[in-house]
């Protein structure tokens, strides 16, 4: 078995201090050898996406330039913010323009999808969106993992997980994005 050599990794936020990038950036770092593009969503913000600007303007290049990270990946880690129970606008917005190159976004590509809050649910509701539409998007989920009370359970000084459990539980999840 070969370790994955590519990981794109982001948060679904575009939060300067996004906790869930935070958290993407811990995990990918996890992958021993990999080569990791950790990327922000604010680098790919595009108009909002309607039917009548991609008459008018085709599709933006930012959600192109996404589209072709992701095709060059060997393996995805996504981390998702919730905002009211579900994605951030910023991220629906760059996966809505994305969808229009190709309804498989994720293009059959190994991922892991995360997602934190400073709450105890852990942004849950996002995460199981997620996961339960993967399919349709061409997302091959081997692992989802929630982490409640970020601040509670993350060191932002040494950047680890201090709950061995948590800790334990992402190490697993990233253990899956390993070719065969």
């Amino acid at each position: 078995m070969t370790t994955t050599k590519k990981i794109l990794a982001f948060g679904a936020s575009n939060s300067s201090n996004s906790i869930n990038q935070t958290l993407a950036d811990y995990a990918a770092s996890l992958v021993e050898g990999a080569e990791v593009n950790l990327i922000n969503i604010n680098d790919f913000e595009s108009a909002l996406y309607s039917e009548d600007r991609e008459k008018a303007s085709g599709i933006p290049e930012e959600a192109q330039r996404f589209y072709q990270l992701i095709g060059e990946a060997d393996a995805v880690i996504v981390s998702f913010a919730e905002h009211n129970g579900s994605y951030t606008a910023a991220y629906k917005n760059l996966f809505d323009w994305t969808s229009r190159i190709n309804m498989q976004v994720f293009q059959n590509k190994p991922v892991v999808y995360l997602a934190t809050s400073p709450g105890p649910g852990g942004a849950q509701s996002v995460l199981e969106a997620a996961t339960g539409s993967a399919p349709y998007f061409a997302a091959d989920v081997k692992a989802s993992v929630s982490i409640p009370s970020f601040y509670d359970n993350y060191d932002m000084q040494s950047q680890t997980i201090t709950d061995g459990a948590l800790a334990d539980e992402v190490a697993s999840a990233v253990a899956q994005l390993v070719l065969q």
